[in-house]
């Protein structure tokens, strides 16, 4: 099983900290941490907002030599340092296999990386065009969610490593399905996918490890046991019943 993956384990160089008292080793998932395991298919990270889910993804992407922005390991620009230093302190320990492609998706820097594919591709030394590899279709000239699952069927192969932050953000419940659909697909042909996500639609893949980013730092968990299906799930089962607790106001 391990010879399967790209990826197989992150861990934090403690040492090398100066304090826990600074961002971004005051999260309380970053205090933590020590090691992670990674499946050889697909890890989620989950957590509420702040939790550091997003933080502890763009530092793994950054230290696999992915922009920080997104994208490919070839693409270099950068509209605006926002990412931590997280990447510096980590230990990204590699399989034995090499991926033969790869991507990392930031939901809310995407809109960059298609400004960037369409910069390269005025180029006239820049080679093929680059938005050939993205269905020959600009992605600004789709809506969100159309170029988010472009990116999955086009530019997406087998045999590759994908970190994606949020990708449900632009994708309705069907569209959410049909992105399991088609990241089982690479799963199938040899990709492995670190993902950090809110969506019960996207975590709920067979087997995977999820990781709860919370105030108690990091634990590996159940897709049921996570908040967010629990939650789903009761709002479903009878949404009167939660509308009517969550509008409650007190005399």
């Amino acid at each position: 099983m391990l010879q399967s993956h790209y990826v197989q384990r992150i861990s934090l160089n403690r040492q090398r900290v100066d304090s826990f008292d600074r961002y971004p080793f005051c999260l309380p998932a970053v205090r933590s941490l020590e090691s992670l395991d990674l499946h050889p298919r697909v890890t989620y990270f989950v957590g509420e907002n702040g939790s550091g889910k997003s933080t502890l993804l763009e530092a793994v992407a950054v230290s696999l030599g992915f922009n920080a922005e997104g994208g490919s390991k070839n693409f270099s620009f950068g509209t605006r340092r926002s990412h931590s230093e997280l990447h510096e302190y980590l230990r990204v320990g590699k399989g034995f296999r090499r991926p033969k492609t790869g991507f990392f998706l930031r939901a809310e820097s995407f809109f960059n990386v298609a400004t960037e594919i369409e910069r390269l591709d005025e180029d006239p030394f820049g080679g093929p065009p680059v938005a050939a590899s993205y269905g020959g279709r600009s992605l600004h000239e789709q809506s969100h969610g159309e170029s988010f699952l472009a990116l999955m069927n086009e530019r997406f192969t087998g045999q590759g490593l994908y970190l994606l932050d949020e990708p449900e953000a632009a994708l309705s419940p069907q569209r959410q399905l049909a992105a399991l659909s088609r990241m089982h697909d690479l799963v199938l042909d040899g990709a492995q996918f670190i993902i950090a996500t809110h969506s019960p639609i996207l975590m709920a893949y067979p087997d995977a490890y999820i990781y709860l980013l919370g105030q108690d730092g990091i634990s590996r968990t159940t897709y049921e046991a996570t908040e967010h299906f629990q939650l789903s799930r009761a709002f479903l089962m009878d949404p009167q019943r939660m509308m009517n607790r969550l509008f409650e106001r007190q005399g």
